[in-house]
């Protein structure tokens, strides 16, 4: 069954007549990468989200698929190794959401990193995390480092280390994962609520939803539920009555973007904050984004939002590693915050609580998955998956096969691996011209959508009247065809946050555009007048969110 909102009704009704040996309550990355491997070891699985798939955490990270190198200081080593060979993993599977990022570590006078020391943990880091031979880490002189980013403080620089982490799309990699399972067999809904749990002689064996878009509340079935609810865990957990022992603890962290013509910063760097925290600065499609923040919160984890205490501190970061580039609270085009869910610590600061992820199974049978990292996310989900496995081969005699995600590559992966991805794109960009875009929108739609891209040329070719006619451009007209038709967004928000990263990275775009794809997608969906309007106000509130405090 295609992934797309045509098949919603189709798909509700598949949700409440089967039975599922699966059904998992959450649509981030570990939701999505249960689903998978689960359904890839023959398990029939249902997936549920209550918001947009990825409208949580898995949107609003620091979008790096990263070994930890600062997780050496906690003494970490276990974790270090395991999410270093992931991101290598994530990387092959999908090229076209994840690429290798050089990133420069300075090293300061009295600075948390010292030169010695900086060297000897990025040989460790490499050793741990098995990087390949091109990317092992190289020690910079002073001069070196100022090569590679000019903008860096030079007062008290004694060189630098480079070495490299992979920079991804958290969301548009979490919605490719939901589409590789779904393509294998599973079935998720997104803006599907869970109201309640349902029980059957004390186990837990279904849930109670309500479509959040419809307002209907139905029923489904399955025999193992796991919880993956990232930051609602805990209220999941309330709901089964089991929220007891161990916690979690939420952090925010919040990254600001500024124009390149601002902050022309050349080259990726992790530096020390006047506090000692290190903070990323980013270059990405002609913006450079900054964060992270790292404070307790408690408040709607819906909308996390920055305020004006999370902006002066990046500016601060900012103005104390780049002195002489002159960012004002006016330089920022837009913002996210995102909500982490640590499993709690006493006494701990955000910062110095670990990422590792628990499971916890309650009395009702309920499984939870909590904590851990976007890096990890296939490595928690085969844990998961092979408790549930275990268990269900103990209660059905069945036999059930080993995870093999590991070597299967996500949608829009399908390239021939890391090493050929550069060669299928330019094998394909006339193909893209052929349908009427230029080479460099060929291009862009190649990087982004990977072996999906056809699909998208294909939207263009046969839509270059109705594009002009919506008075927008063919590729962006082709983005939002095929996020309506094979990636079941449902909203404007869905389409400029989660399927372009527009509202974050370019939200001049999301200006001048937003009321075309507001009418096209009333015209698509057949909205009445108010439910146009509530999408309308609710674009406009998140617009808003992004770019004031």
């Amino acid at each position: 069954m295609r992934f797309s909102n045509k098949n919603r009704s189709e798909s509700i009704n598949r949700m409440k007549q089967d039975t599922f040996d699966v059904i998992v309550i959450g649509g981030g990355i570990t939701g999505a990468g249960i689903a998978l491997d689960a359904t890839v070891r023959g398990l029939k699985v249902a997936l549920i989200e209550m918001q947009d798939f990825a409208a949580g955490t898995s949107s609003r990270s620091t979008k790096l698929v990263h070994g930890g190198l600062r997780y050496l200081k906690q003494f970490e080593f276990k974790m270090v190794a395991e999410v270093g060979k992931e991101r290598a993993i994530v990387y092959e599977n999908g090229p076209h959401v994840t690429a290798p990022e050089w990133m420069l570590l300075p090293i300061h006078k009295d600075g948390t990193f010292g030169k010695f020391s900086t060297g000897i943990g990025l040989r460790i880091y490499d050793f741990l995390a098995g990087v390949k031979r091109g990317e092992r880490r190289k020690m910079l002189s002073t001069q070196e480092t100022l090569k590679k980013e000019p903008l860096v403080k030079k007062a008290g620089l004694k060189g630098g280390g480079y070495y490299v982490e992979y920079r991804t799309d958290d969301a548009r990699l979490t919605i490719e994962v939901i589409k590789s399972a779904v393509e294998k067999g599973a079935l998720p809904m997104n803006y599907t609520k869970c109201e309640k749990l349902i029980y059957r002689n004390g186990q837990v064996r279904g849930v109670g939803v309500t479509d959040q878009l419809s307002g209907e509340s139905y029923e489904v079935f399955g025999e193992k539920i796991i919880n993956a609810a990232g930051p609602w865990v805990d209220s999941i957990r309330e709901k089964d009555q089991s929220k007891v022992g161990k916690t979690l603890k939420l952090s925010k962290g919040v990254h600001i973007v500024i124009d390149q013509s601002r902050f022309p910063l050349k080259q990726s760097v992790y530096f020390d904050s006047p506090d000692k925290r290190m903070i990323f600065a980013i270059p990405r499609d002609g913006k450079t984004y900054v964060g992270t923040t790292d404070t307790f919160y408690n408040e709607d984890l819906t909308v996390p939002a920055m305020t004006k205490e999370d902006r002066d501190y990046l500016l601060k970061s900012i103005a104390y590693m780049f002195p002489n580039v002159k960012i004002t609270e006016k330089d920022i085009e837009s913002s996210w915050a995102g909500v982490r869910p640590l499993i709690h610590e006493e006494g701990k600061d955000p910062s110095e609580i670990s990422r590792k992820d628990e499971i916890w199974e309650s009395q009702s049978g309920l499984i939870t998955i909590a904590g851990g990292k976007l890096t990890g996310y296939r490595k928690m989900a085969e844990t998961v998956v092979n408790l549930v496995t275990e268990k269900l081969a103990k209660e059905n005699g069945k036999a059930y096969p080993r995870c093999s995600t590991k070597q299967i590559p996500i949608s829009g992966g399908n390239v021939g691996g890391s090493a050929n991805f550069t060669e299928f794109t330019n094998n394909l960009i006339q193909m893209g011209v052929d349908s009427g875009l230029n080479p460099d929108e060929a291009r862009q739609l190649l990087s982004i959508y990977g072996s999906n891209a056809p699909a998208l040329f294909a939207i263009a070719n046969n839509s270059r009247g109705r594009a002009a006619s919506s008075s927008l451009p063919l590729g962006l007209f082709s983005k939002l065809q095929y996020a309506l038709d094979y990636e079941m967004a449902a909203t404007p928000v869905d389409f400029f946050f989660r399927r372009t990263g527009a509202l974050l990275f370019n939200i001049h775009l999301v200006q001048k555009h937003k009321q075309s794809v507001i009418e096209y997608m009333a015209d698509y969906f057949t909205w009445n007048k108010d439910t146009k309007l509530q999408r309308t106000e609710q674009l406009e509130r998140e617009i808003r969110r992004s770019t004031s405090v």
